[in-house]
């Protein structure tokens, strides 16, 4: 590894700028091989203004061409391969005055997919974190808010579409075959929610009134074969727009908004001021392309981007440590909007449920690995390396907070003080708690906590319950694990939901407050022992240190009020049975059967109460790992569950078909997510018997989810068929990229199974395979991704191979796609909770990639803290 380790940023060193911008134009001549970027900028004294002090702009991969201040060429600058140093301004930088500069990018070499990008012949950009100084040099940072006027010129054979921010204000025809267009965002905005695309793209568009009277034009463009798929994204954009100003009294503010899809992509989409720019996966579906987690994908990332114009654009954050700010705000935002579209109560549950897995699945491991770090970091190498499911899934989870704390009218109120104190700012994480402090006369401080401190908090219960005094007595003891740089944790302020459940079902739901290191609270007139439902809906993202009996557990699995508490209580008893490598007993078939045999359940819910805890979430619940014996545990548990309730499961199979015209509503995709788990069990139980319905269910499916789950369980169980389905299923679909990613993402998941080759046999001459494109993220993902996180059985093999093919792959990543190899060093970062021989491998291969002497920060930076930690 390289010896000079990436710099450090911290958040106590954040200095204003020395300069800033007011205003930018921007003329940029569009060519792949050589795009030039005119850039006229008023620069004036920042908050840091030093009489005297250079203006240091940054820029990376560019050809610097001239620079011309007020008019006149100017030539006191230094330049190096990351920076333009400016000296001698005129009036020492005091008074405003006018840089000009001209510099050349090359798109068509750029593939780390920051900055100005070309894909499939057209032009992209993606500025966040810091690409825009891949396309012009600037004071690149989130506190540097300008207004942007931006002509875009092209030949127009080639690029007959030009977009920018804001509102369309010219076009021209220009000598030999070019054109031009220009545009003007009324709103000052950040570098990084800079945007351009231009190429040939056709668009779907809609025109709709707003609260206030105004009509708005809405476009969704993509590739022309693809405007058949662009439906639902557009009426996910008009639901979140409504909803917004149902909900936050939040407006649409320009004339038009568009959104544009691109197949390559390193994030799911961007909300550049305007002009949203999306991984295709999150805008294109139709029944016979798209599954229904597809479907609600696009509904909830729409929705995210949308919600990012107000938390994120008109208020943005004041520097990348405040990257929560915007995020875990817009996820808060997005998934309340998802839930209210589910269209009831047991709905909003179900989706409850289904953000909490993630964050245990993903976030929870994060908090306790070498990558652990606060919603607000205090220091990073790499700013790439904190998009984290800590920053927006907890950061999200921290903002539910408040709301159970203020109730919802004053979250709202929180909001709009923060609005009316902030549009057009830069701020802060403080910012935001103030205003939510403020509007609701609460002492907040101890709440900071959550922003400063790393970990997941453990609650430890204990109970006693007095049958004479009739007197409950509730103590709560909260701590946290050291972190990183974290080695003693203040406590924290936990909203904790809580009702003691009677046979008389007298008692109402409280909300406990816990401040203090431990605390005590006392219930009187409880006539019998009663059975308590902790942390209710999730109130906190915290872990319960609970030693509940599974007779209290069956109770709250098969009565508890609280929904979301019923499922956690199902998935508590499946836990602890398969981690002390045992089947499920008699009590908890019959609760299983109970369940699916209840009419008044919602499917979806049914679905997610028998699907079994990740195995991810499992291995965070041991202090060594051994991903094999959890592997086999886990496959015996369910196994048993398939048999067991082998007549369930093919009732549930005919019960919840959905014949007539598909819907992607929450009560059809649930009928489909039960249905589809139904298949999967009675494989499970007898796939020689059941193996036929499955085919037949692939043969006659209109719609992808059917065709796909039934695909997935004769892959998944080595059935007979799976070869011909896997051959068909490909030329079926061989022109559609979204779908042969799936191809793809499927065969890298198959678990073991006996018989059959090593999936990473399988995996290895994938990426042989002509349609693999190691320079695409989303087929990266599909193939290299898909095995070495999401396939732990399969990747944690004994013998390290798949730990040497995870070497392998991020050193031909990394030269391509840093960010996107990145993200794949984190699969290797717990490797100290392993046990033997794993842990030794994992950390040999941690090593071998470390000895790379090219690697980037951004892989530096995971793979030297993981080996650190």
């Amino acid at each position: 590894m390289k010896t000079d380790l990436p710099r450090s940023f911290r958040r106590l060193e954040y200095r204003p700028p020395v300069y800033t911008v007011d205003q930018v134009e921007l003329d940029i001549a569009l060519d792949s091989a050589r795009t030039i970027v005119k850039s006229r900028m008023e620069v004036l004294p920042g908050k840091s203004f030093e009489s005297g002090a250079p203006l240091i702009l940054v820029g990376q991969e560019l050809e610097f061409v001239s620079l011309r201040i007020n008019g006149e060429a100017h030539r006191h600058f230094e330049l190096t391969p990351e920076t333009l140093t400016i000296h001698s301004l005129p009036k020492e930088g005091q008074e405003r005055c006018i840089v000009e500069i001209i510099s050349i990018c090359v798109p068509e070499k750029n593939t780390s997919l920051m900055g100005l990008y070309v894909s499939n012949g057209n032009f992209f950009t993606q500025c966040e974190a810091e690409g825009f100084r891949k396309i012009t040099y600037f004071l690149d940072r989130p506190d540097v808010m300008a207004r942007y006027r931006v002509t875009l010129r092209a030949r127009e054979a080639e690029y007959s579409m030009l977009l920018s921010n804001g509102n369309l204000i010219g076009e021209e025809k220009l000598p030999n075959g070019w054109h031009s267009a220009t545009w003007e965002d009324p709103f000052p905005k950040p570098s990084y929610l800079f945007a351009l695309v231009a190429g040939k793209l056709e668009c779907i568009e809609e025109t709709i009134t707003t609260s206030s009277g105004a009509k708005k034009l809405l476009q969704i463009w993509v590739e022309p074969h693809d405007l058949k798929k662009t439906r639902h994204a557009m009426d996910s954009l008009i639901a979140s727009i409504h909803w917004d100003e149902k909900r936050f009294g939040l407006e649409l503010d320009l004339d038009r908004f568009m959104i544009v899809a691109v197949g390559d992509f390193n994030m799911g989409a961007m909300e550049n001021k305007g002009l949203n720019i999306f991984n295709t996966k999150f805008v294109l579906a139709q029944p016979e392309t798209a599954t229904d987690a597809d479907f609600a994908n696009i509904e909830s990332v729409v929705a995210h981007e949308y919600f990012h114009n107000w938390t994120g654009n008109r208020v943005t954050c004041q520097d990348w440590f405040q990257l929560s700010l915007k995020e875990g705000l817009t996820v808060f935002r997005d998934q309340e909007f998802s839930a209210d579209q589910m269209g009831s109560e047991s709905g909003r549950v179900v989706k409850r449920i289904e953000d909490v897995r993630l964050l245990r699945q993903l976030q929870f491991p994060e908090d306790a690995g070498p990558m652990a770090h606060p919603i607000r970091p205090d220091e990073y190498q790499e700013i790439n390396n904190f998009y984290t499911v800590t920053v927006y899934e907890k950061g999200s989870e921290v903002v539910r907070m408040y709301q159970t704390l203020l109730g919802r009218e004053g979250f709202r109120k929180g909001m709009d003080l923060y609005f009316k104190r902030h549009d057009g700012q830069a701020v802060t994480c403080d910012d935001f708690l103030a205003a939510m402090a403020d509007a609701n006369g609460r002492d907040l401080t101890q709440f900071k906590n959550w922003y400063s401190q790393a970990g997941t908090p453990r609650i430890k219960v204990e109970e006693r319950y007095d049958p004479a005094s009739q007197q409950y007595h509730l103590t709560l003891t909260q701590s946290c694990l050291p972190t990183p740089g974290q080695s003693e944790k203040k406590p924290f302020h936990i909203p904790l939901k809580m009702r003691l459940i009677t046979s008389e079902n007298d008692q109402a739901e409280q909300l406990l407050e816990l401040t203090q290191p431990a605390q005590s609270w006392t219930f009187s007139n409880i006539s019998e022992r009663p059975v308590l439902s902790m942390n209710r809906n999730f109130s906190a993202p915290i872990n319960l240190d609970f030693e509940q009996s599974e007779a209290d557990l069956l109770t709250l699995f098969s009565s508890d009020d609280d929904t979301f508490n019923r499922w956690e209580a199902g998935q508590k008893l499946a836990m602890q049975m398969i981690l002390n490598n045992r089947l499920p007993d008699a009590q908890l078939i019959n609760a299983y059967r109970e369940l699916l045999l209840d009419s008044t359940l919602d499917p979806a819910f049914k679905e997610l109460a028998l699907t079994l805890p990740a195995e991810s979430y499992l291995y965070e619940q041991c202090t060594s790992v051994d991903p094999q014996q959890i592997f086999t545990a886990r496959r015996a548990f369910r196994r048993a569950i398939a048999k067991q309730l082998a007549l369930e499961w093919a009732a549930m199979y005919q019960q919840n078909q959905t014949p007539g015209l598909f819907k992607s509503d929450a009560k059809d995709s649930g009928k489909r997510a039960l249905k589809n788990l139904a298949l999967n069990m009675l494989l499970e139980a007898d796939p020689v018997v059941w193996t036929p319905m499955a085919v037949n269910q692939y043969r006659v499916a209109d719609n992808m989810t059917d065709r796909y789950a039934a695909f997935a369980a004769l892959v998944m169980h080595g059935a007979k068929g799976a070869q011909d389905c896997l051959n068909d299923f490909f030329n079926r679909f061989a022109n559609d990229a979204l779908v042969i990613d799936k191809w793809f993402v499927l065969q890298s998941s198959r678990p073991p199974v006996d018989g059959l080759e090593s999936t990473l046999a399988d995996v290895k001459r994938l990426r042989e395979h002509p349609a693999f494109k190691l320079n695409n993220p989303n087929r990266a993902r599909s193939v290299i991704h898909a095995f070495c996180t999401n396939n732990p059985a399969s990747f944690h093999q004994a013998d390290g191979s798949g730990y040497a093919f995870w070497v392998e792959s991020v050193l031909a990543l990394d030269p391509i796609n840093p960010q996107v190899a990145a993200r794949l060093a984190r699969a290797l970062d717990r490797w100290r909770l392993f046990a033997q021989p794993y842990q030794s491998h994992m950390k040999a291969a941690l090593e071998n990639v470390t000895a790379c002497q090219t690697l980037s920060p951004d892989v530096c930076e995971v793979v030297s803290k993981a080996l650190a930690g």
